[in-house]
């Protein structure tokens, strides 16, 4: 807040008034009035500097150590004006937004020595009003005149302090103070002030820019180069490091460094997104690239280079649209024979074309293992589009696999073209209708109908099914489309359940407890040696599964029955259990018993997986 400047020798008398009859003239500023009030309640003293909190030696060092990008920044604008200090005799405090003092600049504060002042916190209930907690209070620069400020040392001298702020939010207090000056140029200081405040702040802004830039830089699967106009490296993220081997020439690593357009981007030529060989000593880089000339004004300065490897694109486009694989073949662990073998097998079918049928009982991972072999597949690039065969309505699956229309009567791929090039999971297939798998076979055989042309495009997709039933039976009774089983038959892979590679139990257990924590952030968790124990002894099918939402919802696909407290209330939660009503394949089984608590009734129920039936008691 800019000021008059104001008669002292009055101010003085306003003080004195205050501090010996504790009445406030209507002449003294308001904001300063209701800060020498607070004091008041406070009962600070007011002769003299108290002694004021501060930071340990070691603190002090960490604190400038902690603002140092901005220490380092304020020294070169003190060192440009240092001559206004000296000439007015004016010391310049750095100041953090809890009101600790960073760095004193120049003359003494308060009478104290530099090593005195760094490290001080001079909020106002340290040093009682001053301009310093006054445009912290207010969020706005404020000059205070000598007499105004609280303690009475202090009152040959004026001071003016402004918020550092930034997206609102204080960062920074900038101070100053002068020291027997009764002809200070108030208006030379607050233009030096402001314009200090200004540069501080657009710099913040800067480098929380630069930073969030950097951090993209980092986090992109982008190789960034910024090439000065002597072809020198001026920056690249880490990306690019990789393959610059620790060199800082680009010529001297890329072997066809001169067919790369740089020299191109320096003469001002831009070249977007093509298709650029890098060759390197020891490998080629197949990638998609843009050159961008960056100009001074009419001057081209650099370049900057970004390049993104052609597989790593797919794979982002994957990922993005949520077709990628999130397992490998090596998530999934064991020792035994058997399912050493099933690797084994699994590695080796992943790098061939053939369809592949997964059988096996509920929770022996067949999921798992047909994103494993996507991932080790020739397709892993390409998406992995995964169904869920469950009792859907015929109608949803034919949107689902075949596409629709929008609102505005366009034409939306279904999933069969979303997995073109790449792999098709067909989930619990053997709950798919008969119609649906014959319309499925005759696509993935003939290709897609075009419905305004009567032309078929020719789909390159691979199937992986899963089924936890004999698909050949359902097929044979007529429960199962002939034509697709036939299409998935190209390979058979049989998932053991765990009761035959029991052994396998305790490596699991570790791997399932070592991703747990990993997902939620949680420290290293094991199973103590009475749980191992008992999971050894595991003969029968009789396992209970008991934990909170997560637990459940991994389980639930995997369990046969479900007993469940059902609360006739409805309570506000962040976790809410899947509705087994109206979940797909279950259904209510009997009531076990019922009771009621605090006036609220609840009811235990068991839920029980209904089988696949031919309607004439077979499965």
């Amino acid at each position: 807040m800019i000021r008059e400047r104001r008669n002292k020798e009055k101010l003085a008398l306003y003080y004195k008034k205050f501090m010996e009859e504790g009445i406030v003239d209507p002449n003294v500023h308001p904001w300063v009035a209701e800060s020498w009030q607070r004091c008041r309640k406070m009962k600070l003293p007011h002769e003299t500097m108290p002694k004021i909190n501060k930071l340990s030696r070691e603190e002090i060092v960490e604190h400038q150590r902690t603002h140092e990008f901005i220490v380092k920044y304020v020294d070169g604008l003190y060192e440009q004006s240092k001559q206004h200090f000296n000439i007015h005799n004016l010391s310049m405090l750095l100041i953090d937004e809890d009101g600790y003092v960073i760095k004193n600049y120049a003359l003494p504060f308060f009478q104290r020595v530099i090593e005195d002042i760094q490290g001080m916190r001079v909020l106002e209930e340290d040093v009682g009003t001053s301009s310093i907690s006054i445009a912290r209070e207010h969020n706005v620069p404020f000059l205070m005149f000598g007499p105004e400020m609280w303690i009475k040392d202090s009152h040959s001298g004026d001071a003016c302090s402004a918020p550092i702020c930034v997206d609102g939010k204080i960062r920074y207090i900038i101070s100053f103070f002068s020291l027997d000056q009764n002809d200070l140029p108030y208006d030379l200081l607050l233009s030096l002030l402001l314009t200090m405040k200004y540069a501080i702040e657009q710099h913040l802004k800067m480098l929380e820019y630069w930073s969030i830039q950097k951090m993209m830089m980092e986090e992109l699967p982008v190789a960034v180069y910024w090439i000065g106009q002597d072809e020198k490296l001026k920056y690249c993220n880490s990306n690019a490091k990789k393959r610059l081997e620790g060199r800082e020439n680009l010529e001297d690593i890329f072997l066809n460094y001169e067919h790369i357009p740089i020299k191109k981007a320096l003469q001002g030529t831009p070249t977007h997104r093509r298709e650029i060989t890098w060759i390197t000593q020891d490998r080629t880089y197949e990638d998609i690239t843009t050159v961008m000339p960056v100009k001074v004004g009419s001057e081209v300065e650099s370049a900057l280079v970004m390049s993104m490897s052609i597989e790593d694109l797919k794979t982002t486009i994957a990922h993005a649209t949520g077709y990628s694989s999130r397992y490998s073949l090596y998530s999934m662990v064991g020792e035994t024979s058997e399912f050493l073998a099933l690797q084994h097998k699994a590695s080796r079918i992943a790098r061939s074309d053939n369809n592949i049928l997964l059988q096996g009982e509920p929770g022996t991972g067949k999921q798992r293992l047909a994103h494993g072999i996507h991932q080790a597949s020739p397709r892993a690039a390409a998406p992995l589009i995964v169904v869920k065969c469950s009792n859907a309505p015929l109608s949803t699956l034919e949107e689902e696999f075949f596409g629709s229309e929008d609102g505005d009567h366009q034409p939306t791929a279904g999933k069969l073209e979303l997995s073109m090039g790449g792999t098709l999971f067909l989930d619990e297939v053997e709950k798919l209708p008969v119609e649906m798998g014959d319309k499925l076979a005759d696509a993935l055989k003939n290709g897609l109908l075009n419905k305004e042309t009567g032309m078929r495009k020719k789909l390159n997709v691979r199937v992986i099914a899963a089924c936890d039933s004999n698909l050949k039976r359902l097929a044979d009774k007529g429960l199962f489309s002939r034509s697709l089983y036939e299409l998935v038959l190209d390979t058979t892979i049989r998932v053991p359940p765990l009761r035959e590679r029991s052994k396998d139990i305790e490596v699991i257990a570790a791997h399932i407890l070592a991703e747990m924590s990993a997902q939620h952030n949680l420290s290293p968790k094991r199973l103590s040696p009475e749980a191992l124990e008992l999971l050894k002894q595991y003969n029968s099918e009789d396992v209970f599964i008991i934990g909170g939402g997560t637990v459940y919802r991994a389980f639930l696909p995997y369990c046969k029955k479900a007993y469940i407290t059902h609360i006739f209330h409805t309570f506000p939660a962040d976790t809410v259990f899947p509705d087994l009503d109206r979940e797909p394949g279950w259904k209510q089984t009997k009531v076990l018993g019922t009771g009621e608590d605090n006036g609220i009734r609840y009811e235990f129920r068991l839920y029980e997986q209904q089988p696949v039936s031919d309607g004439k008691g077979g499965i």
